[in-house]
């Protein structure tokens, strides 16, 4: 079952003459629904082969293929936003380093055909192909209309009538470099953007706890006017802190994900959050639900394909999430 917390929502009234009466109108609070998961490969690395790659799995299925199990839960939500860890690009000059990821131009329609509506940039893979498979990359978000922030882009979104920005950071130091940079980027946003989003690549590979630079720069990042952080890079889950009222999901770990042929630890999750703005503008939380899910609808193999789990297994991923968030200051119970 889904792990669902609490719902908030907020009422104001103005009164307003007509002649000898008067009519009572509510304003009426504008609530938007943002979806997000982890780490998204969509591509390989041409050093693990082509048979049983995910190049190989959607070049058989299709490009609905890989967020076909997903696809109805993103769609019914207002913003979907993934960290797209790969290039989109047919360069062939890689940089010098052990994982190099790339998939073909058109999986750029993967996204869109998903229902993913902004991606993430700033993390280890989106040079992997040097300056020209970035600029590629760019180029094929552009084309079928997928926003994109991080590595200095800020990406400002109109959903339902309420501006959402986003920001994308590679979160390694924590430093007066970083932390001028988040409090100013922020800053700059809230001018233009009622909601406020940033999303980090830090903490440590298959560690399922973050260390104090993530909840430094995480809590840093709520003080100064986010309204919802979201992690990634571990690979794995860790947990989720409610932080002075705001969330701090700290690894939505892998989702579609052509990095590894068969990771380990295939569990991840999807985390839903409703944003609720005021007439006035004042930012709440809503609802929010983590449904657990796999990266793979097989257990033997990854076939590229995430779907949100029942039961037992259900049950088992929620289990691990509580044990991680309450080991949290501020975790969620």
């Amino acid at each position: 079952m889904p792990y669902i917390m609490g719902l908030l929502v907020l009422f104001s009234t103005t009164v307003y003459p007509m002649g000898e009466q008067s009519i009572t109108v509510i304003p009426k609070n504008k609530i938007i629904v943002v979806t997000a998961v982890g780490d998204c490969t969509i591509g390989y690395d041409i050093n693990f082969g082509y048979p049983g790659s995910f190049n190989e799995a959607v070049d058989t299925h299709g490009k609905d293929y890989p967020f076909q199990n997903v696809a109805g839960i993103f769609k019914d939500d207002d913003l979907t936003i993934v960290n797209l860890e790969t290039t989109l690009t047919n360069s062939t000059e890689r940089a010098n380093k052990l994982f190099k990821f790339a998939g073909k131009p058109e999986y750029r329609d993967i996204l869109p055909s998903g229902s993913v509506e902004a991606v993430n940039l700033a993390n280890n893979h989106t040079y992997d192909y040097l300056q020209q498979g970035y600029a590629d990359t760019l180029s094929n978000l552009k084309a079928v209309n997928v926003g994109c922030f991080g590595n200095g882009i800020k990406l400002v979104k109109e959903v339902n009538g309420v501006k959402v920005g986003m920001l994308g950071y590679k979160g390694w130091t924590d430093d007066s470099r970083i932390r001028t940079e988040i409090k100013n980027d922020i800053a700059e946003l809230k001018k233009q953007a009622r909601v406020v989003i940033v999303s980090f690549h830090w903490g440590v590979e298959r560690s399922n706890y973050p260390n104090s630079i993530q909840k430094n720069l995480g809590r840093f990042s709520i003080d100064n006017g986010a309204d919802l952080v979201l992690g990634h890079h571990p690979h794995v889950i860790q947990g989720i802190e409610d932080y002075n009222g705001k969330i701090i999901v700290y690894s939505l770990a892998n989702f579609v994900f052509g990095g590894n042929k068969n990771p380990g630890d295939k569990d991840t999750i999807i985390y839903q959050q409703e944003f609720i703005v005021s007439p006035s503008g004042k930012v709440q939380v809503g609802d929010r639900k983590v449904l657990p899910a796999s990266v793979s609808s097989v257990k033997y193999r990854n076939n590229y394909q995430p779907v949100v789990l029942q039961g037992e297994e259900a049950n088992r991923v929620i289990d691990r999430m509580k044990t991680y968030s309450q080991a949290l200051e501020h975790g969620i119970q």
